[in-house]
């Protein structure tokens, strides 16, 4: 699939510059916007005065606080930062209407008629920039190249502008790492099967990357070699699939607005659902009492939730009614909203007398997995007591969750966590030995007895030294079909030695992961005694 020529303009720590936009007195003091993530409070953005003081992103809050005593820390609100953000599109619409706005500080659009008209993209870069400084904002960097994802990392990789020759594209993203494909689960299992670069993962066939990692395979295999999975559509929406609504009388107000955002995000993704579809582009519009129309484009890199599209409905709607923050006062991220319209240089100059969303792009939908309780709040919030009562009765150990913890077998990774208290997965840490994923579907704590026999019948055993002698031929044991037989291929082993220090607990062995016919299991011998820990899928 062809790629088209794209521009990517991206603020950096758009967190830290929209909260200084809102806020002058913190320019040029240290600043840290934290995020809530599970019961931690965790560094989102930094500034640069904070950065040299040691603080980085992901750290907790408290440590940024020790490495940088005095900075100043303010919470993550993405609806204050799209408002702030939306005087940046407004300057780059005056190069062309066909803008995607990902999320606030990262903004594409197709190259082809702004560059044509400016004599080139070397010029288009230098316009970008001096619209967008004209606005206030520094540090921006812009990319372009063929497809979006070579855009998007033009612009991460530019000190202020890169510009990816016609036909550069593969080349370009060829030594870049898995990551910036955005999907970590994909990066983790391209790194165990060697590949560790888009160019490497650009090099297969089409039809290995089918077989093997299925259609969401296809469209990586797709964006690594310089295409576009879903280029830019430029047709005008089904209008049969608009959801509107009209005010009557007008409003006036944000939140009374935003209210009826959410009724028409909920509207369209259960029509779409019904259909099989899934939204990923979505086009906002709005209109006046006095005939004036505003219109913008949404894109996410997924598809979008009903809770997603009503907020960038709402953030849209803030960032149209509120005044600029040059201009007017602003209410500061996460405060109530109650501004009422201004006058048509800062927005929309009156009431809104009608609000449309239109899927700009939909894609087939593959499903979507409901909550343990089902999809249904209120069965949850049943759920919820009936356990609150059982603990009551029986004590707070009687009903657990579990999370995932340390270790290096199955057994050992799971943790039983009472109800209510937070389940969030333990860090990872390095486990020398630890069986590699995926992980298997049924674990036997203890481990079932077996006999794990070489080519001529002698019992697999691992030496003084760790060194096994001999290759696995023959499995039985009581819990694999037909209690076992041949083995048909294996991996490992994986050497362990626990708690070498300890004579009282220390663990010695080594596992196995081993196929016999359709069964696939993992074996673990210590002292000469064979056992299956547990049975994969």
């Amino acid at each position: 699939m062809v790629a088209v020529r794209q521009a990517c303009v991206w603020c950096p720590e758009w967190a830290v510059v929209a909260w200084r936009a809102l806020e002058p007195a913190l320019v040029d003091v240290p600043l840290v916007v934290t995020a809530r993530v599970g019961g931690r409070e965790l560094v989102h953005a930094a500034s640069r005065e904070a950065r040299a003081h040691g603080v980085a992103l992901g750290i907790r809050r408290r440590d940024a606080e020790a490495r940088c005593p005095g900075v100043v820390l303010r919470p993550v609100d993405l609806a204050g930062e799209a408002r702030v953000f939306e005087r940046v599109v407004r300057a780059i619409e005056a190069f062309t209407p066909r803008i995607e706005v990902h999320r606030p500080g990262r903004v594409t659009f197709p190259t082809r008629g702004p560059a044509r008209y400016f004599g080139g993209d070397d010029a288009l870069t230098a316009q970008i920039l001096a619209a967008v400084e004209g606005v206030e904002v520094q540090h921006v960097r812009v990319g372009i190249a063929d497809g979006m994802l070579a855009a998007w990392c033009a612009a991460r990789r530019a000190d202020a502008t890169l510009v990816v020759a016609p036909g550069e594209s593969a080349a370009f993203l060829a030594p870049l790492p898995m990551d910036v494909l955005g999907d970590a689960e994909f990066a983790d299992l391209a790194a165990r099967l060697g590949l560790r670069t888009l160019g490497a993962l650009a090099a297969l066939p089409r039809s290995a990357v089918l077989a093997r990692f299925g259609a969401a395979g296809i469209c990586l295999h797709t964006l690594a070699s310089g295409d576009d999975d879903q280029p830019p559509q430029l047709t005008t929406p089904p209008v049969e699939l608009a959801e509107r609504h009209a005010f009557d009388p007008p409003v006036e107000r944000v939140d009374a607005a935003a209210f009826a955002a959410k009724t028409l995000a909920d509207q369209m993704i259960a029509r779409l659902a019904g259909m099989g579809l899934a939204c990923t582009r979505v086009l906002v519009e709005a209109q006046t009492e006095h005939g004036e129309t505003f219109a913008r484009v949404w894109r996410h890199d997924g598809p979008l939730d009903a809770q997603a599209l009503a907020d960038r409905v709402r953030w849209q709607l803030e960032a149209w009614l509120q005044p600029d923050p040059r201009t007017g006062a602003v209410q500061a991220p996460g405060s109530t909203v109650d501004a009422v319209l201004v006058d048509a240089d800062a927005g929309p100059g009156n009431g809104l007398v009608w609000v449309c969303v239109t899927p700009d792009e939909v894609v087939a939908t593959d499903g979507r997995q409901l909550g343990f309780w089902g999809g249904d709040q209120a069965a949850a919030d049943r759920a919820a007591r009936a356990c609150a009562r059982v603990q009551a009765l029986c004590g707070p150990e009687a009903i657990g969750t579990a999370r995932v913890h340390g270790g290096r077998f199955p057994h050992e990774r799971v943790q039983w966590v009472p109800w209510g208290e937070p389940v969030d997965a333990a860090p990872e840490a390095p486990w020398p030995g630890q069986v590699p994923g995926p992980a298997p579907a049924r674990v036997f704590d203890p481990p079932v007895p077996a006999q794990f026999s070489d080519a001529v019948g002698q019992a697999m055993r691992m030496g003084a030294r760790g060194a096994v002698r001999g290759a696995p031929v023959e499995l039985r044991c009581a819990v694999l079909p037909d209690g076992g037989g041949r083995i048909d291929g294996w991996a490992g082993p994986w050497a362990h030695d626990v708690r070498w220090w300890d004579s009282a607990t220390r663990r010695r062995g080594a596992c196995w992961q081993v196929r016999v016919g359709d069964a696939v299991c993992l074996v673990v011998v210590r002292r000469d005694r064979a056992a299956v820990a547990a049975l994969y899928d």
